[in-house]
């Protein structure tokens, strides 16, 4: 029962926080999961980040699920999950109550306009630590040029790509590289 509180408990502390969605999160998610407590690895995590962002449901909580289960199954999963809505939830409730009255403050929308400043800068570093670890050689590169172009300029094509296509797409293109690679390096490992 100790590790599904210590799930659940960390997964509250983490929602608590859980301005500006997945992304913004990813710096909290990699000190606090991979960093202090070596429940994965920064690359797993990141990998999370990826099944998370191409499945239905915020990325985080995804994350959170993932965490869980990987810690304690089943069970480990809805304690994880659990955690992470908790706060969120009550803090909704709480600013949904109160927020009618008090939204046309100028003192309100200014911490508004100063949070949404806050979540731009979280996203942009969650986006160069993505960065970091995904573009790693030309072929990356290429790919992420290629996705980024489609879905920037997209709708200047006659046919824009929907995300759900890039993502298998992009997913394709990276098993093909690897089993050209693989096949590769079996003839070469052959010819010795």
């Amino acid at each position: 029962m100790q590790p599904l509180l210590e799930l659940y408990g960390t997964f509250v502390k983490i929602g608590c926080v859980t301005f500006g969605g997945g992304y913004a999160m990813l710096p909290i998610l990699e000190r606090e999961l991979a960093d202090k407590r070596h429940w994965t690895t920064l690359e797993e995590l990141r990998d999370y980040f990826s099944i998370g962002q191409c499945t239905p449901g915020v990325i985080a909580l995804n994350v959170s699920t993932f965490i869980g289960q990987k810690r304690g199954g089943v069970a480990g999963a809805l304690a994880a999950s659990a955690g992470f809505l908790t706060a969120p939830i009550l803090i909704i409730m709480a600013i949904a109550a109160f927020l009618t009255n008090f939204a046309e403050l100028a003192v309100v929308q200014h911490a508004f306009a100063g949070i949404r400043v806050c979540v731009c800068v979280l996203i942009a570093q969650a986006v160069l630590r993505l960065w970091k670890g995904s573009v790693v050689d030309a072929f990356t590169l290429i790919l992420y040029l290629a996705v980024f172009a489609l879905n920037a300029f997209g709708s200047l094509l006659p046919l824009k790509l929907p995300a759900a296509a890039l993502v298998l797409l992009s997913g394709a293109a990276g098993l093909a590289v690897f089993l050209r690679r693989a096949r590769g390096a079996g003839k070469d490992g052959e010819a010795r």
